[in-house]
């Protein structure tokens, strides 16, 4: 059974022993950096007080870390129910961009370029600002979930079509052959196969729901970065609050990028 390191032999040779030592010296300077680095900000946090005692006591306080529990799980909702929304409507949109109507394909197509190219913040500020003007007024989930979805179904829909126009064209024609109609090739051969093949690729691009659902001040949802914002700025510790925050937002995109690696594993 091939590898991917087995294709990546075939685009780079593989590193001599001078190679792997100058590999070896800049990973090793690099790290040298790095740690320099740390040490001079953990310096400078403790030069300006942010070391002390009272800008991290609070987080010993059940009611603080419930307050930001609570933030961290409106995230995780939000992220899910746009997950939830945007694959589907992903693959959909990506099966009418491989439609043998010229008019479906255009549809998608004119989708997919739109939603790509317009960014998710000025999407917020229309179903904000833009639709209460016209009398249509959204609840704040949906304020900030409905514009994540349609951005993110377009980057799936276009995910979802690589990897079915990646997969090997004689498994389509042997299934044609067989008697299959288009419809049933997509159904029974062509998307199941793609699904396994992107299944690390939509993991991964949980990540970025993830990230995008951080954009929930704009429209006062209470997710995890807006409460770390209102506990900051309570306790006077905005600095150690965020970088709480940040050590959440770490903890599951290293989780998601965890199970994104062993779904690549099993898939080799």
């Amino acid at each position: 059974m091939r590898k991917p390191s087995d294709d990546l032999h075939l685009l780079f040779d593989t590193p001599g022993p001078r190679a792997r030592r100058r590999i070896h010296i800049a990973t090793a300077v690099s790290l040298s950096a790095l740690a320099v680095l740390l040490a001079l900000a953990v310096r400078q946090f403790a030069a300006h007080g942010q070391l002390d005692r009272s800008q991290w006591w609070m987080f010993a306080q059940w009611p603080v870390l419930r307050f930001l529990l609570d933030g961290l799980g409106h995230t995780l909702l939000a992220t899910a129910v746009a997950a939830a929304l945007a694959f589907p409507l992903g693959g959909l949109v990506a099966l009418a961009r491989l439609a043998r109507s010229r008019a479906l394909r255009a549809v998608a197509r004119t989708y997919v370029e739109l939603f790509r190219s317009v960014p998710l913040l000025l999407l917020l500020y229309v179903f904000l600002f833009g639709l209460p003007s016209v009398g249509l007024t959204l609840p704040v989930f949906w304020q900030l979930v409905v514009p994540i979805v349609l951005g993110n179904a377009a980057v799936v829909a276009e995910i979802f079509r690589a990897g079915v126009l990646n997969l090997p064209r004689g498994q389509t024609e042997a299934a044609h052959s067989l008697g299959m109609t288009y419809g049933q090739t997509l159904r029974h051969v062509v998307i199941p196969q793609a699904l396994r093949a992107l299944a690390p690729a939509l993991v991964s691009q949980l990540i970025r729901l993830l990230k995008d659902s951080t954009l929930g001040y704009v429209v006062s949802y209470l997710e995890l970065l807006h409460q770390a914002k209102v506990l900051g700025e309570y306790y006077h510790a905005v600095l150690s609050t965020y970088l709480v925050a940040a050590v959440a937002f770490i903890a599951v995109n290293a989780a998601l990028s965890r199970t994104a690696s062993w779904l690549e594993s099993r898939r080799s």
